[in-house]
C-alpha cells in the first residue's frame, strides 16, 4: 500500500514536472526572445 502511494506520489510529481516544464518554455521564448533578444535560439 505504502508504496504505491509513494509511486503514484512520484509519477504526479514528473507528470507535474513536464507539463511546468513546457507550458513555461513557451512563454518564455515567445516573451523573452521577442523582446529583449535573451539568445535562446
Amino acid at each position: 500500500m505504502l508504496q504505491e502511494i509513494i509511486a503514484f506520489i512520484i509519477l504526479a510529481v514528473a507528470v507535474g514536472f513536464l507539463i511546468k516544464k513546457y507550458f513555461f518554455k513557451k512563454k518564455k521564448s515567445a516573451k523573452d526572445c521577442g523582446s529583449d533578444d535573451c539568445g535562446c535560439h
